[in-house]
């Protein structure tokens, strides 16, 4: 992970995305404060991204935009409530991200198949690069 800008954000994406259903549950909120922590980002300078507007920062790797939506994906599922608007704003930042759409629609359906939905990062990791071969 490179700048402190990137960080912020991911996590301004990651706080948006968690709103799409207007209520953030403590389940969500408490897995942010997770990625925070985990991006060296403390709970104060987190909880101003709830406030101010952070300039979208485009990931440059493959591998960083994977791992951002395996968290997006992490994150729709901790609540354990799952909208189809959440679901179409998944599948919209995937797509603009640059994700191949099939992945993403392959991610979305496996999902179901695992306790509480969590796609372990090895799978997601092969889904995305069969469609990458």
């Amino acid at each position: 992970m490179s700048t402190d800008k990137e960080k912020l954000s991911i996590l301004s994406e990651m706080i948006a995305f968690a709103k799409t259903d207007q209520v953030m549950q403590d389940a969500e909120y408490n897995f942010l404060i997770g990625v925070a922590s985990h991006l060296g980002i403390g709970k104060e300078e987190f909880d101003s991204l709830f406030e101010k507007k952070i300039e979208k920062i485009v990931l440059k790797s493959q591998a960083d935009r994977i791992l951002q939506f395996h968290r997006l994906v992490l994150l729709m599922n901790v609540d354990r409530i799952q909208s189809m608007a959440e679901t179409n704003t998944l599948h919209n930042i995937g797509l603009k991200m640059g994700l191949p759409p099939s992945a993403i629609d392959q991610v979305l359906i496996v999902m179901h198949k695992y306790p509480d939905k969590i796609v372990p990062p090895r799978v997601l990791l092969d889904i995305f690069n069969a469609y990458n071969n």
